[in-house]
């Protein structure tokens, strides 16, 4: 007979409310937007009680400040996961990427970027969140491109360069998705920053 599950501790059962009110929160800004995105929303999503919402945030914007932290959290572990095991190709690396700069969790973070435009306790609270980030992004970007490129004086500008296409292509898949278009983008990123035809 199997040995029967040890029962969570107290601890371990708040950290668990916690993660599933920022999953929640996370889930109300990708389908409903910032605008919309309530407590009562995230409360009922993540199936808790309003005293359970404010034993740990106290207002929106403690949740949403959170939620900031979650979202770079979940995009560092994906980059993080993926490059765990060696440097990837210059081909899996962009993938990569690509694919941590769309997706659900950059469109959460989309809209905490847009919100925090007016709203001057968010952009604090998103501003370092972003910062690691960033670090994180323009480490792969070193691993994929390799000594050659991020030995270059205008290395900086490689990495912003795309870091800054790759979040236009993002927003404006919103109203258009054309993946032969974006892959026409890259190359020419390619072609301007290293020279060659293939990114």
């Amino acid at each position: 007979m199997p040995s029967a599950r040890p029962r969570r501790t107290q601890r371990e059962r708040r950290e668990e409310t916690r993660q599933r009110l920022l999953d929640a929160t996370i889930d109300c800004l990708v389908e409903y937007g910032f605008a919309h995105t309530t407590t009562q929303r995230v409360q009922e999503r993540a199936g808790v009680s309003r005293g359970a919402l404010l034993y740990h945030f106290a207002s929106k914007a403690d949740l949403l400040a959170a939620a900031t932290h979650h979202v770079a959290e979940l995009r560092l572990a994906h980059i993080r996961a993926e490059t765990s095991s060696g440097a990837p190709s210059p081909e899996q690396g962009l993938a990569l990427l690509r694919a941590a700069m769309s997706g659900p969790h950059f469109l959460a973070g989309l809209e905490l970027w847009l919100a925090a435009r007016t709203d001057a306790d968010l952009k604090a609270a998103l501003l370092p969140a972003e910062r690691e980030v960033g670090a994180a992004q323009r480490a792969v970007i070193s691993d994929i491109l390799g000594p050659d490129v991020t030995a270059r004086e205008d290395f900086a500008l490689v990495c912003e360069s795309l870091l800054v296409l790759h979040r236009g292509l993002a927003l404006t898949s919103v109203l258009r998705e054309d993946p032969a278009f974006e892959d026409e983008l890259l190359r020419l990123w390619a072609q301007r920053f290293l020279g060659s035809a293939q990114p």
